[in-house]
């Protein structure tokens, strides 16, 4: 029962440090799929003097991917059925042309005014609207919900963190003995270590298996029976077999960094 107790206490804390780590990974997939949402959704009005192609629009700011002409003929058409005397050719004439521009990627609000900016100083350009209230909407909430879920993460991992190491000083503790005579007979410090490494390692494994498990549940079973529309949308967004590989390469390398730490602490209490 003692045995078990002792593994659990690293478990639990190198799990806690897997879960953030794959939520993290699987957020970031999201909100980069979400930023293209947004950048596809989103686009700016241009009315312009002139006609435009894109190569002018780009050289205004090339940040600009793409553009639409927005034929106005059907509208000049409805407009002329309430005037008498005036053509709808006539209509066409007085009217500026109209487009819409899209980006290449996601601006935040800073960069949606640099491009307004540029666009609005050509003598071309008659007027831009950003429809800036709702970008704005958008980004500021997008942008305090990446804040708040790193900072959570952020501080679980820490605390995570050093529950792992302390657990790890707990081991060392009760095999000091065992490890002091290896060091009499001249053994390496690694070597003296190996047995913090091997049951560290086949905790570490055992959270990644029950992490990656986890995760691939989500994805091809719980989503599935969900019924939720969004999920089953991004359900490939929930989980992919390289995490599997990140996750344990990361879960060694808290392993080793948690053993150093400890084997240097316990050299300097000793000095």
């Amino acid at each position: 029962m003692k045995y078990i107790k002792e593994h659990i206490m690293f478990i639990f804390p190198m799990l806690a440090i897997l879960l953030g780590i794959e939520s993290s990974m699987v957020f970031d997939r999201m909100s980069r799929d979400y930023e293209k949402d947004l950048k596809e959704d989103y686009s700016m009005l241009v009315l312009a003097n002139t006609p435009m192609k894109l190569s002018d629009f780009q050289q205004l700011d090339q940040r600009i991917s793409s553009m639409n002409r927005i034929e106005k003929r059907t509208i000049v058409q409805e407009m002329a059925q309430g005037m008498s005397g005036i053509s709808a050719e006539d209509i066409m004439q007085a009217l500026p042309h109209f487009y819409t521009i899209h980006f290449g990627r996601y601006l935040d609000t800073q960069e949606i005014k640099q491009v307004k900016h540029a666009l609005v100083a050509s003598v071309d350009i008659k007027k831009v609207e950003t429809f800036g209230k709702s970008h704005n909407s958008s980004y500021h909430l997008f942008v305090f919900i990446k804040v708040a879920f790193w900072t959570f993460v952020g501080f679980m991992t820490f605390t995570s963190l050093f529950l792992v190491i302390k657990q790890m000083e707990i081991w060392q503790f009760a095999h000091k003995e065992r490890m002091q005579v290896m060091e009499i007979f001249g053994a390496s410090t690694m070597l003296r270590s190996g047995i913090l490494f091997k049951r560290a390692m086949i905790d570490a494994l055992i959270a990644t298996i029950l992490t990656s498990g986890l995760f691939a549940f989500l994805r091809f079973v719980w989503t599935k029976q969900s019924h939720i529309d969004l999920l089953m949308q991004k359900e490939a967004l929930l989980f992919a077999y390289k995490d599997i590989a990140i996750l344990g390469g990361i879960a060694m390398l808290i392993v080793i960094t948690s053993v150093v730490v400890v084997v240097i602490s316990s050299k300097e209490s000793r000095l």
